[in-house]
């Protein structure tokens, strides 16, 4: 089992094995991550998992949701073979949060939220300024997403790929004995 999870030679779905390794990796390293130029955040997978498997008209997939769960349903169709298809993830900086779905079949995004910002406006100050501040967060949020998925793509692509791929098998499967 542990061999067979990620990148499979007639299966190389690079959004899939991404999402999964991302699962793996947050929970491997307890949420902490870091940009290339050292700043650390914190990426989590959150509340809403997708996982799918087969093909044609024998695919299934099971979404499973829960504030505060451990998403047990979806790690078990992740050890019956399935995929990670969608995801909620949270990034979190200090105190800023975002927030994000993830589709693998074609990195879409949706709901993508950002830190609040303040429109509320006092005389004098510049009328661009909320928007320029909402602009920031959006590219500092998906800066995050890119330093995870870099760090993917450098490891996927590698020589090291193959004991990645066991040590998220192994991952699936501590998980799958304890439940």
């Amino acid at each position: 089992m542990e061999d067979a999870y990620l990148g499979q030679a007639n299966d190389i779905i690079l959004g899939q094995d991404f999402l999964t390794w991302l699962w793996y990796k947050s929970e491997a390293l307890g949420g902490t991550f870091a940009t290339p130029d050292g700043e650390a955040f914190a990426l989590y997978m959150e509340q809403r998992i997708s996982v799918q498997g087969g093909e044609g008209d024998a695919k299934e997939t099971t979404s499973v949701s829960g504030l505060m769960s451990e998403l047990k349903e979806a790690k078990a169709g992740l050890a019956l073979g399935k995929k990670v298809c969608k995801a909620q993830i949270k990034i979190e900086v200090d105190s800023d949060a975002w927030q994000t779905t993830l589709k693998a079949e074609d990195f879409s995004q949706t709901s993508f939220k950002t830190p609040k910002v303040e429109f509320k406006q006092e005389e004098g100050d510049d009328p661009d300024a909320s928007f320029l501040e909402k602009m920031y967060l959006l590219e500092r949020g998906l800066g995050f997403l890119d330093a995870v998925y870099f760090e993917f793509l450098k490891l996927r692509f590698s020589e090291t790929w193959d004991e990645e791929r066991k040590k998220v098998g192994r991952w699936l499967n501590k998980d799958s004995q304890s439940n």
